[in-house]
C-alpha cells in the first residue's frame, strides 16, 4: 500500500500521513510549522475536556429521539410527525449553522467565553423544556435555545483537540467525539428509567445536572495551544472562497448527504421500534444500543484511520451505513434481532462518521485555519440537518404511518455520500492511487 501523495490533475497535495516515518514518529508538518506535542499533559486533559464537552452537548442530539418520541405521544400529540420534525431539524441545524460564527471567533480568542456562553445556553434549555406544553415552546427551547448552546460547545472542542495533535488526530478527536455516544446513551436509559417513576419535567432536570457536571468540567479543561489570531470580535461570514479548492467542494457535498441522513435513525428509531408493537422500555434502550455503537465507532475508526487514512476508513464506515439500513432496517419489520442488529451497526458505523469528517477536512487546509474551513462547510451541512429530519416525517405520515419510505430516503443519502467521497479520494490521489493510504 503507497502513500498518496498526488491529486488527479497532476499537481501535490500532502498525504495525511506526509512527515511519518515508518515507525510512526512525526519527522516533519506537511500543512504548516507548528510542532504539534502528540499529547502531553495538556493535550490529554483537553481531550478529556472535550469528552465531557460531547457529552453534556451532542449527548443531547443523540437522544433528542427520547423526546421526539415523547412529546409526539403527549404534548405535541395533535400534530404530524412532520410539524414536530421541525423541532428536531431546527436543533442539529442550529448546531451546525451557527459554526460560521463560532469557528473564527475560536480560532480568534480560544474557547473559554464560548464554552461558557453555550454551557448556560444549554442548562437554560433543559431547565425551560420542563415547563414547556405548546409547539413554540418547545420550538423556542430546544430547537433555538438548544440548537445554539450546542454549537458553541461543539464547534471549540472538537477544534481544539487539533491543536495538540497530528499524527494520532484521528484517534484523539475519535476519544472526544465518543463522549457525544456515552452522552446519548445515559440520557436515554435516565429518561427510560425516571420518566415512569417521577414524571418528564423532573427526569429533564435530572439529565440536566448532569449536563452541567460535564459541562463545569469542560470549561475547565479544553483550551487551545496555537497563536490567536486577533484580539477583536467581529461577525463573521463564511468564507466561500475556499471552495475554489474543488477537492474540498466535493468534500463539503459529500458531508451534505452523509448529515442528510444522520440524524433520521436517531430521531425516528423509537418512534419506529414502538409502531411495531414493541414496549416502549425496549424502544428506548434500542436507541441506547445505538449510541452505545457509536461510542465505539467514534474511537475505533478514528484509531484504524491513523494508520488505515482518513478517508479510506469514511468510505468504509459510510458504505457499512448503506448496507445496514437497506439489508436490515429495511426489511427489519417487527423483529427484535435484526432490530437490535441494526441499531449496533449503524450507530458504530455513523459513529465513525461523526469522528471521521472533521479530521479529513482538516487534511485539506492549514491546521491554523481549520475552524474557518469546519465553519464553512458546516454552514452548507447544516441546511440538510434542517431538512432531513422534517423530509423523513412528511415520508412517514405519507406513508400512512409506515416507515419503509424514510429508510429508503436514509439510504439514498448514504449512497450520495459514499460517491461524493470516493471522488475526493480519487481527486487528491488519482486512480492509479485508488486504494492508496489516505
Amino acid at each position: 500500500m503507497t502513500l498518496c501523495t498526488q491529486s488527479s490533475h497532476g499537481s501535490s497535495h500532502p498525504s495525511p500521513l506526509d512527515g511519518d516515518s515508518i515507525d510512526g514518529q512525526r519527522s516533519s508538518q506537511p500543512l504548516g510549522t507548528e510542532d504539534f506535542p502528540e499529547g502531553g499533559l495538556k493535550g490529554w486533559l483537553c481531550v478529556f475536556g472535550s469528552f465531557m464537552g460531547f457529552f453534556g452537548s451532542f449527548g443531547l442530539v443523540n437522544s433528542m429521539g427520547v423526546l421526539e418520541a415523547y412529546l409526539s405521544t403527549h404534548q405535541l400529540s395533535d400534530y404530524a410527525a412532520g410539524q414536530t420534525g421541525w423541532i428536531f431539524g431546527v436543533l442539529p441545524f442550529l448546531t451546525l449553522f451557527f459554526g460560521a460564527q463560532v469557528g473564527p471567533v475560536f480560532d480568534a480568542k480560544g474557547p473559554k467565553v464560548l464554552l461558557l456562553a453555550g454551557s448556560t445556553l444549554i442548562m437554560m434549555m433543559m431547565i425551560s423544556i420542563g415547563f414547556c406544553s405548546t409547539y413554540w415552546q418547545f420550538m423556542l427551547s430546544i430547537g433555538v435555545c438548544g440548537g445554539t448552546g450546542i454549537s458553541l460547545v461543539f464547534t471549540p472542542t472538537l477544534s481544539a483537540v487539533s491543536h495538540f495533535f497530528f499524527a494520532r488526530r484521528g484517534m484523539a478527536t475519535g476519544i472526544a467525539a465518543s463522549g457525544g455516544g456515552v452522552g446519548g446513551v445515559c440520557f436515554t436509559l435516565m429518561y427510560s428509567s425516571l420518566v415512569p417513576r417521577i414524571g418528564f419535567p423532573w427526569a429533564t432536570r435530572a439529565v440536566a445536572l448532569l449536563c452541567l457536571v460535564s459541562l463545569i468540567l469542560a470549561n475547565l479543561l479544553v483550551s487551545s495551544r496555537l497563536p490567536r489570531k486577533s484580539s477583536k470580535l467581529k461577525v463573521f461570514l463564511p468564507d466561500f472562497r475556499i471552495f475554489s479548492d474543488k477537492r474540498y467542494f466535493v468534500m463539503t457535498i459529500a458531508c451534505f448527504f452523509i448529515e442528510w441522513g444522520l440524524f433520521i435513525p436517531i430521531s425516528y428509531l423509537i418512534s419506529y421500534t414502538l409502531r411495531q408493537g414493541s414496549s416502549t422500555t425496549f424502544s428506548y434502550q434500542v436507541l441506547a444500543i445505538l449510541n452505545a455503537g457509536s461510542c465505539v465507532g467514534r474511537w475505533v475508526p478514528g484509531y484504524v484511520s491513523d494508520r488505515m487514512g482518513r478517508m479510506n476508513t469514511l468510505i468504509v464506515t459510510v458504505f457499512l451505513c448503506i448496507i445496514s439500513n437497506a439489508c436490515l432496517w429495511l426489511p427489519a419489520g417487527s423483529s427484535t434481532a435484526l432490530i437490535v442488529i441494526y441499531a449496533a451497526i449503524f450507530g458504530f458505523a455513523s459513529g465513525g462518521n461523526i469522528s471521521l469528517v472533521p479530521v479529513c477536512i482538516g487534511q485539506l487546509c492549514d491546521t491554523k485555519n481549520y475552524g474557518r474551513y469546519f465553519a464553512t462547510s458546516y454552514t452548507i451541512v447544516s441546511l440538510s440537518v434542517l431538512t432531513g429530519v422534517p423530509i423523513a416525517g412528511q415520508l412517514v405520515s405519507t406513508c400512512n404511518g409506515e416507515y419503509w419510505g424514510l429508510i429508503v430516503f436514509t439510504t439514498c443519502c448514504y449512497s450520495a455520500g459514499l460517491l461524493c467521497t470516493i471522488w475526493v479520494k480519487i481527486m487528491c490521489c488519482g486512480w492509479s492511487n485508488l486504494f492508496s493510504v489516505f
